[in-house]
Protein backbone atom coordinates (compact mmCIF):
# COMPACT_ATOMS: atom_id res chain seq x y z
CA UNK A 1 0.00 0.00 0.00
CA UNK A 2 0.88 3.47 -0.47
CA UNK A 3 1.07 5.91 2.45
CA UNK A 4 0.49 9.36 3.17
CA UNK A 5 3.58 11.14 4.28
CA UNK A 6 3.44 12.73 7.76
CA UNK A 7 4.78 16.35 8.09
CA UNK A 8 6.57 16.75 10.81
CA UNK A 9 5.86 20.09 12.05
CA UNK A 10 8.69 21.64 14.57
CA UNK A 11 7.20 23.42 17.66
CA UNK A 12 7.92 26.72 18.31
CA UNK A 13 10.07 27.92 21.39
CA UNK A 14 8.79 31.37 21.50
CA UNK A 15 5.47 31.18 23.09
CA UNK A 16 4.63 30.08 26.62
CA UNK A 17 1.90 28.01 25.06
CA UNK A 18 4.18 26.06 22.97
CA UNK A 19 7.52 26.02 24.45
CA UNK A 20 9.10 22.27 25.30
CA UNK A 21 8.39 21.63 28.65
CA UNK A 22 11.34 21.15 31.44
CA UNK A 23 12.59 18.19 33.33
CA UNK A 24 11.09 18.99 36.16
CA UNK A 25 7.54 19.56 34.16
CA UNK A 26 7.95 16.18 32.92
CA UNK A 27 9.12 14.66 35.96
CA UNK A 28 6.42 16.19 38.02
CA UNK A 29 3.90 14.82 35.08
CA UNK A 30 5.20 11.76 35.16
CA UNK A 31 4.06 11.98 39.54
CA UNK A 32 1.04 13.13 38.56
CA UNK A 33 0.36 9.77 36.41
CA UNK A 34 1.37 7.33 38.99
CA UNK A 35 -0.72 9.61 41.41
CA UNK A 36 -3.48 9.22 38.66
CA UNK A 37 -2.84 5.05 38.23
CA UNK A 38 -3.77 4.61 42.15
CA UNK A 39 0.05 4.32 43.25
CA UNK A 40 2.19 6.62 45.46
CA UNK A 41 4.46 8.82 44.25
CA UNK A 42 6.77 9.28 47.07
CA UNK A 43 7.17 5.50 47.76
CA UNK A 44 10.46 4.40 47.91
CA UNK A 45 9.92 2.35 44.74
CA UNK A 46 8.85 5.23 43.17
CA UNK A 47 10.89 8.17 43.87
CA UNK A 48 13.49 7.80 41.15
CA UNK A 49 10.76 6.79 38.61
CA UNK A 50 9.81 10.62 37.52
CA UNK A 51 13.84 10.65 36.62
CA UNK A 52 14.17 7.63 35.20
CA UNK A 53 11.34 8.04 32.95
CA UNK A 54 12.49 11.77 31.69
CA UNK A 55 15.44 10.25 30.78
CA UNK A 56 14.08 7.27 29.18
CA UNK A 57 11.97 9.18 27.09
CA UNK A 58 14.77 11.17 26.04
CA UNK A 59 16.05 8.18 24.11
CA UNK A 60 13.32 6.57 22.96
CA UNK A 61 11.61 10.17 20.98
CA UNK A 62 15.18 11.36 20.19
CA UNK A 63 14.22 10.77 16.57
CA UNK A 64 12.61 14.77 16.59
CA UNK A 65 16.33 16.20 16.76
CA UNK A 66 18.21 14.07 14.00
CA UNK A 67 17.83 14.61 10.28
CA UNK A 68 17.93 11.61 7.81
CA UNK A 69 19.06 13.73 4.64
CA UNK A 70 21.97 14.75 6.83
CA UNK A 71 22.72 11.06 7.48
CA UNK A 72 22.33 9.90 3.57
CA UNK A 73 24.55 12.90 2.64
CA UNK A 74 27.83 11.27 2.62
CA UNK A 75 27.45 8.68 -0.68
CA UNK A 76 29.91 6.74 -3.12
CA UNK A 77 30.09 6.88 -6.67
CA UNK A 78 32.91 4.63 -7.31
CA UNK A 79 30.79 1.71 -7.93
CA UNK A 80 32.42 -0.18 -10.61
CA UNK A 81 28.85 0.62 -12.61
CA UNK A 82 26.69 -1.02 -10.29
CA UNK A 83 23.18 -0.45 -10.67
CA UNK A 84 21.02 -3.11 -9.36
CA UNK A 85 18.88 -3.54 -6.54
CA UNK A 86 20.40 -2.78 -2.46
CA UNK A 87 18.85 -4.50 0.14
CA UNK A 88 19.14 -4.29 3.82
CA UNK A 89 16.53 -6.70 5.14
CA UNK A 90 15.99 -7.24 8.97
CA UNK A 91 16.45 -4.14 10.43
CA UNK A 92 14.97 -4.74 13.95
CA UNK A 93 13.64 -1.27 15.04
CA UNK A 94 11.24 -0.38 18.03
CA UNK A 95 8.92 2.81 18.31
CA UNK A 96 5.92 4.43 19.84
CA UNK A 97 2.12 4.23 18.22
CA UNK A 98 0.85 8.21 18.31
CA UNK A 99 -2.54 7.01 19.49
CA UNK A 100 -1.85 5.44 23.14
CA UNK A 101 1.78 6.65 22.81
CA UNK A 102 2.78 1.96 23.14
CA UNK A 103 5.45 0.02 21.52
CA UNK A 104 5.57 -0.86 18.45
CA UNK A 105 8.23 -3.43 17.39
CA UNK A 106 9.24 -5.07 13.98
CA UNK A 107 11.38 -5.05 11.38
CA UNK A 108 11.97 -3.09 7.98
CA UNK A 109 13.21 -4.16 4.92
CA UNK A 110 14.79 -1.29 2.70
CA UNK A 111 15.59 -1.99 -0.93
CA UNK A 112 16.70 1.04 -3.58
CA UNK A 113 17.78 1.19 -7.18
CA UNK A 114 21.18 3.15 -7.44
CA UNK A 115 21.50 5.89 -10.05
CA UNK A 116 25.47 6.61 -9.99
CA UNK A 117 25.70 6.49 -5.93
CA UNK A 118 25.20 4.23 -3.17
CA UNK A 119 25.02 4.81 0.54
CA UNK A 120 26.80 3.38 3.48
CA UNK A 121 24.41 0.43 4.41
CA UNK A 122 24.58 1.39 7.88
CA UNK A 123 22.95 5.16 6.77
CA UNK A 124 19.88 3.00 5.85
CA UNK A 125 19.40 1.44 9.13
CA UNK A 126 19.86 4.79 10.88
CA UNK A 127 17.10 6.52 8.64
CA UNK A 128 14.81 4.23 9.99
CA UNK A 129 15.49 4.75 13.39
CA UNK A 130 15.13 8.42 13.28
CA UNK A 131 11.84 7.77 12.33
CA UNK A 132 11.10 5.02 15.01
CA UNK A 133 12.17 7.54 17.65
CA UNK A 134 9.07 9.48 17.25
CA UNK A 135 5.44 8.97 17.35
CA UNK A 136 4.27 7.24 14.64
CA UNK A 137 1.91 5.25 12.62
CA UNK A 138 3.10 2.63 11.26
CA UNK A 139 1.91 3.69 7.81
CA UNK A 140 3.40 7.41 7.82
CA UNK A 141 6.89 5.33 9.04
CA UNK A 142 7.06 3.70 5.94
CA UNK A 143 6.33 6.48 3.68
CA UNK A 144 9.13 8.52 5.73
CA UNK A 145 11.44 6.48 4.76
CA UNK A 146 11.24 5.80 1.63
CA UNK A 147 10.41 9.52 0.60
CA UNK A 148 13.51 10.82 2.84
CA UNK A 149 15.79 8.02 0.61
CA UNK A 150 14.71 8.96 -2.78
CA UNK A 151 14.03 12.88 -2.14
CA UNK A 152 18.38 12.38 -0.92
CA UNK A 153 19.94 9.72 -2.72
CA UNK A 154 18.05 10.90 -5.80
CA UNK A 155 18.06 6.40 -6.71
CA UNK A 156 15.90 4.93 -9.30
CA UNK A 157 13.26 3.60 -6.99
CA UNK A 158 12.67 2.83 -3.12
CA UNK A 159 11.06 -0.10 -2.12
CA UNK A 160 9.98 -0.37 1.74
CA UNK A 161 8.13 -3.39 3.77
CA UNK A 162 7.40 -3.10 7.24
CA UNK A 163 5.77 -5.48 9.63
CA UNK A 164 5.42 -4.59 12.81
CA UNK A 165 3.55 -6.00 16.33
CA UNK A 166 1.85 -3.14 17.63
CA UNK A 167 1.30 -3.42 21.62
CA UNK A 168 -2.14 -1.24 21.42
CA UNK A 169 -3.85 -4.42 20.07
CA UNK A 170 -1.35 -6.97 21.98
CA UNK A 171 -1.63 -5.29 25.75
CA UNK A 172 -5.53 -3.42 25.53
CA UNK A 173 -7.93 -3.40 23.65
CA UNK A 174 -8.59 -6.60 21.87
CA UNK A 175 -5.66 -7.72 23.29
CA UNK A 176 -4.42 -9.99 19.97
CA UNK A 177 -0.89 -10.95 20.71
CA UNK A 178 1.30 -12.36 17.30
CA UNK A 179 -0.77 -10.41 15.13
CA UNK A 180 1.22 -8.68 12.53
CA UNK A 181 0.97 -5.42 11.14
CA UNK A 182 2.24 -5.11 6.96
CA UNK A 183 2.76 -2.08 5.19
CA UNK A 184 4.96 -1.60 1.86
CA UNK A 185 5.41 1.80 0.02
CA UNK A 186 7.52 1.96 -3.59
CA UNK A 187 8.56 5.14 -5.49
CA UNK A 188 9.70 5.79 -8.86
CA UNK A 189 10.99 2.56 -10.64
CA UNK A 190 9.18 0.12 -8.11
CA UNK A 191 6.41 2.00 -8.05
CA UNK A 192 6.03 2.01 -12.13
CA UNK A 193 6.80 -1.74 -12.42
CA UNK A 194 5.07 -4.53 -10.87
CA UNK A 195 7.88 -6.93 -11.69
CA UNK A 196 10.26 -4.74 -9.72
CA UNK A 197 8.10 -5.29 -6.39
CA UNK A 198 7.97 -8.64 -6.82
CA UNK A 199 11.84 -8.92 -7.20
CA UNK A 200 12.15 -6.71 -4.26
CA UNK A 201 9.42 -9.22 -2.12
CA UNK A 202 11.01 -12.36 -3.33
CA UNK A 203 14.33 -10.98 -1.72
CA UNK A 204 13.42 -10.27 1.33
CA UNK A 205 11.22 -13.20 1.82
CA UNK A 206 14.58 -15.52 0.64
CA UNK A 207 15.92 -15.24 3.73
CA UNK A 208 12.66 -15.46 6.70
CA UNK A 209 12.92 -18.56 8.43
CA UNK A 210 9.91 -20.78 7.48
CA UNK A 211 7.11 -20.70 9.61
Amino acid sequence: MDAVIKKIVPVPANTESTARPTEAEVENAVRILLRWTGDDPNREGLLDTPKRVTKAYRELFSGYGQSAAEELGRTFEEIAGYDDLVIVRDIQFHSHCEHHMLPIIGKAHVGYLPDGKVVGLSKIARVVDIFAHRLQTQEALTAQIASSIQETLNPRGVAVMIEGEHMCMAMRGIRKQGSTTLTTTFTGAFKDSPEEQVRFITMVRAGAPAS
